[in-house]
């Protein structure tokens, strides 16, 4: 067996990743590049990316597979069933630190994207119980312009030392009272 016929190392880093989070206490969430294949609730999916706390507290029945994330959460009080594939994982990280791992983005599917009713905000959601919250930072770049070969660190947006403005920098998400981490792409 080669490398091309084994299977894909991402779940088994989301399942390790998520287990570090839950055996230090942190939060885990997952970043979640959002089309047709995703099944989440579309209102709160912003520039067809969404953020998902999967940790014990905000779900149930919990799947962590090879090909899906499946569990079942309540939005704003209502129940939904989450199904994310796992090419579609973007990042996985602590919510209070910010470590965590990103993943290449895979290319849109021919479904094309989905575009988002509204935005989402913590105003709506109860905590811990909710189950997403605002993409961190809106990705600006599609697949095709991030070369395989950069890394990416999750680095929370009140960092010391934080890049602020340039060309290859996405627009600042609306501040929240607390800080989040979020995406930052090093040079």
């Amino acid at each position: 067996m080669n490398a091309l016929d084994s299977t894909s190392t991402r779940p088994y880093l989301i399942r390790a990743l998520y287990e570090w989070c839950t055996d230090n206490g942190f939060t885990p969430y997952v970043a979640v590049s959002v089309d047709d294949s995703v099944q989440v609730p579309r209102e709160y999916v912003k520039n067809n990316e969404i953020v998902l706390n999967i940790s014990f507290d905000a779900t149930s029945s919990l799947k962590l597979g090879n090909d899906f994330i499946e569990f079942k959460a309540r939005f704003a009080g209502s129940a939904r069933e989450i199904m994310v594939p796992i090419t579609h994982v973007i990042a996985i990280y602590a919510r209070e630190n910010g470590q965590g791992m990103a993943f290449p983005m895979v290319a849109p599917s021919a479904a094309g994207p989905v575009s988002g009713a509204g935005t989402a905000s913590d105003a709506g959601l109860t905590a811990p119980a909710a189950a997403a919250s605002p993409a961190p930072a809106p990705a600006s770049h599609s697949p095709v312009d991030v070369p395989e070969n950069k890394i990416m660190q999750l680095v929370p947006e009140s960092a010391p030392g934080a890049e602020d403005g340039g060309p290859d920098t996405p627009p600042e998400p609306p501040k929240s009272p607390r800080a989040r981490p979020s995406l930052k792409r090093v040079k």
